[in-house]
């Protein structure tokens, strides 16, 4: 039986997956969730990304807001049953690793408070760009020019 702290793991991992389809930074949860899943193995990588481009595609293709927000939890619970089994095939310090990478990768790509959330989607840059997720982070920006 899991802890409460692994069921919310897998829960955020999940809520991450969802919440990055269709954003820019899809493609980089996509690698490193396709990584955690795979634990090494270039066979359970390959079909750990499988599995997140069908997800990607079927809320890709949703149409109306019910639709949406329906395959989205569908979608949610299904990548947290994945990751639960995944928790529970783990050694306690592999297990550990999984749950801080699972955290992080929500808390980059999750959309709740305080992460980046897709907030970089949209824009135009002309020059030097820097992005910038996660919580308590600092920026100074600085325009014109330098003595």
């Amino acid at each position: 039986m899991l802890s409460e702290i692994m069921t919310a793991g897998a829960a955020a991992g999940g809520t991450a997956v969802v919440q990055a389809v269709g954003t820019d930074f899809w493609v980089l949860l996509r690698s490193r969730g396709a990584r955690l899943i795979g634990r090494g193995d270039p066979a359970r990588e390959n079909d750990a990304l499988h599995r997140l481009d069908r997800t990607a595609t079927v809320l890709s293709a949703a149409v109306g807001q019910e639709e949406r927000e329906r395959l989205r939890a569908d979608h949610q619970r299904s990548w947290q049953g994945e990751l639960t089994s995944l928790l529970e095939l783990l050694g306690e310090r592999e297990r550990a690793d999984a749950l801080l990478e699972l955290h992080a990768l929500e808390r980059e790509f999750g959309g709740g408070p305080g992460t980046s959330g897709g907030a970089g989607s949209g824009n135009t840059f002309n020059g030097p760009v820097a992005f910038q997720t996660g919580n308590h982070s600092r920026q100074e920006n600085h325009f014109g020019v330098t003595e």
